[in-house]
């Protein structure tokens, strides 16, 4: 069974920092790209960060550069989100995606977690 588990969310001051995890299971975690997602009230699903399958490329959004880092540990399934400095505007559930092109037939086969809610209280 394929699951993604996002947390490490909750309410936290403008300023300050929060530390999201995603564990993966149910998939071979080291082949798939992962990502962080958010999506605010009344807004769209959003990019916030990626990083390739080895850990060795990563992009991020323009609203999180300098302020988030994508991380991961594939011996621990487990892909983190550091969010330093945040302002209300980060306000959001924060969902992870796991994705990969299949070489042969590419086709995209991809799965998400749940979500995680992150409130900055200004």
């Amino acid at each position: 069974q394929v699951q993604l588990v996002e947390s490490g969310g909750g309410l936290v001051q403008s300023g300050g920092s929060l530390r999201l995890s995603c564990t993966a299971s149910g998939f071979l975690f080291s082949s798939y790209a992962m990502s962080w997602y958010r999506q605010a009230p009344g807004k769209e699903r959003d990019l916030v960060a990626t990083i390739t399958s080895a850990g060795g490329i990563t992009n991020y959004a323009d609203s999180v550069k300098g302020r988030g880092t994508i991380s991961r540990d594939n011996a621990k399934n487990t892909v983190y989100l550091q969010m330093n400095s945040l302002k209300p505007e980060d306000t959001a559930v924060y969902y992870c995606r796991a994705a990969r092109r299949d070489i042969g037939s590419y086709r995209w086969y991809e799965h998400w977690g749940q979500g995680t809610q992150v409130t900055v209280s200004s």
